[in-house]
């Protein structure tokens, strides 16, 4: 077992930060909130119908994100892109390079960052840029967003082995935390509190107002998969295989699931739920584990690997497969409900609101489902 240690001792993870699933019918994160957590308290159909399939131009491994009736996602073009509810084309805008993780909004604008470490925010109304970002490296993963009574920042990891926040409204740096290595998840956000790892093999807490390191847990090796927050826990994955929750308040381990009971590495985000923490696995695996022991719930095996993240409902786990599919399972038993075929691999995330399942496949094409 890797040794774990606390530099400073206080951590305390309060409310949610500005950035969450405010309405029924927003989803302004491609994991629904800035814990990144996946979980929604809203209940979907156990047949979900499909509305319409948009053919848009470009592969892509983003996932789709909604706000103010439209749905944003970019592709390996470069291309962000913004669709009607009715599955019409509002606008593109040409970002010059690719994007390989899903945007977010936040107020008035789309933020993405791309593979030549720009960070870009549009106006989601005209798909017109507002300020544009460089970083010295690659960008691979999400932005998030984070606000306290005196200001509020985007925050994005970077190949330049740091981790930025800039100012909403400008663009403008207001702080960057140098690592050991590629940054190359999402950050999750509790609060005042920002958590996150990397290929240095550390989770690390950083106040989100100064930009100053509160606590770094060593966990090493390098950590695949964006860390998820609940209860003042985070849970996430290594390139090795090797599934952790981590107690962010001591620094210690909660408990962990070696890489040989599974057999491939664990690079999508963990879904929480009341009970239970929901991961899928190169494997081909979604695994659920107890989230106080870490013992095994269940598992369901698809045909392809599981790349993308889980959705938790109060009663349901959604999720995609290389293997083409999007499955609907109990989230108690891991009993199949429903699945779609969709006709080519599925690694996003799915996107839920109140009456609509979006799900982007490989191929670039959006599907929407009424859930109602």
């Amino acid at each position: 077992m890797k040794k774990f240690f606390l530099i400073s001792v206080l951590l305390l993870l309060g409310p949610l930060s500005c950035l969450a699933q405010t309405s029924a019918q927003e989803w302004p994160i491609f994991r629904g909130k800035a814990d990144l957590t996946g979980s929604t308290n809203i209940e979907v159909s156990t047949k979900p119908s499909l509305v319409w399939n948009l053919a848009a131009t470009g592969r892509t491994s983003s996932s789709p994100v909604v706000s103010g009736g439209m749905i944003f996602f970019g592709n390996d073009k470069g291309t962000l892109i913004a669709v009607g509810t009715d599955g019409k084309i509002k606008w593109r805008y040409e970002g010059g390079s690719a994007a390989e993780a899903p945007p977010m909004v936040y107020g008035d604008k789309v933020i993405i960052g791309l593979s030549d470490g720009t960070l870009h925010a549009v106006y989601k109304t005209s798909g017109k840029l507002a300020w544009r970002y460089k970083t010295d490296g690659q960008i691979a993963g999400s932005a998030n967003a984070w606000s306290t009574s005196k200001r509020s920042g985007i925050v994005i990891g970077s190949y330049d082995y740091y981790l930025h926040s800039v100012d909403p409204s400008n663009g403008l740096l207001q702080w960057k935390l140098e690592t050991l290595n590629y940054v190359n998840g999402t950050p999750a956000v509790s609060n005042n509190n920002i958590v996150f790892g990397g290929c240095d093999g550390f989770i690390r807490v950083v106040d989100a107002y100064t930009g100053r390191e509160k606590d770094t847990i060593e966990i090493g090796s390098y950590i695949a998969s964006s860390p998820a927050l609940s209860g003042g826990k985070a849970c996430f994955g290594d390139y090795d295989g090797n599934f952790f929750c981590v107690d962010l308040l001591t620094g210690k381990l909660v408990w962990k699931v070696p890489a040989g009971e599974t057999s491939g590495s664990v690079v999508a985000i963990p879904a929480i739920g009341r009970n239970s923490v929901i991961i899928g696995n190169e494997d081909k695996y979604l695994y659920s584990y107890d989230i106080i022991t870490g013992k095994l719930n269940w598992k369901f095996r698809t045909n392809g690997r599981i790349t993308g993240s889980a959705v938790i409902t109060p009663s349901k786990v959604l999720f995609g497969s290389a293997d083409g599919n999007v499955y609907m399972l109990g989230v108690n038993d891991g009993k199949k409900i429903w699945s779609f075929n969709a006709g080519a691999p599925v690694s996003s995330t799915p996107a839920v609101t109140g009456d609509r399942l979006y799900i982007l496949t490989e191929d670039g094409r959006l599907l929407a489902f009424n859930t109602k």
